[in-house]
């Protein structure tokens, strides 16, 4: 600190040239930052742009077997404290509710929407959830896929 200040006072005696004080007190970092952002530009143009992927899919048909696979499920996260019926099953500890449906919406690639998840309050509005299938398409669509009658046609503006 003292060298510093020491330096700074002699500076200003005149000791040192202008050029100088620019050097001792980091005149050249504005050239040192104009190379890096070059070096920066340059990287990124050789670098591949992204490409915009495709829209998810967010179809779900609900597998044959979702009533046994989701039992399972809550007899193995839920363990012994199961009434009679399991389906029963309250879904108040927000562990528990977590790693059911976390596991669920891994095994069968469907998620329940953060919108839905105050709904899921036993297993019974889980199963309910998964037996629902979920069409990806809009109605403009189901329109033109149906048959219609001879006067009705839909065009779309390509």
């Amino acid at each position: 600190m003292a060298a510093a200040l020491a330096l700074r006072l002699a500076g200003r005696r005149g000791g040192l040239g202008p050029a100088a004080r620019r050097a001792l007190w980091g005149g050249g970092r504005k050239e040192e930052k104009e190379v890096e952002a070059d070096k920066i530009i340059d990287q990124e143009k050789t670098e591949p742009s992204l490409i915009c992927p495709p829209p998810r899919s967010r179809n779900y048909l609900p597998p044959e077997d979702i009533q046994t696979c989701l039992e399972s499920h809550v007899q193995e996260i839920f363990g012994p404290s199961l009434p009679g019926n399991w389906q029963q099953t309250p879904l108040k500890e927000n562990r528990l509710k977590y790693r059911l449906l976390a596991q669920l919406a891994a095994e069968l690639g469907h998620a329940v929407p953060n919108s839905q998840l105050h709904l899921m309050r036993s297993a019974e509005d889980v199963l309910n959830f998964y037996c629902t299938p979920v069409k990806d398409v809009s109605k403009f669509d189901e329109l033109c896929a149906a048959e219609l009658p001879p006067n009705l046609k839909i065009v779309w503006e390509q």
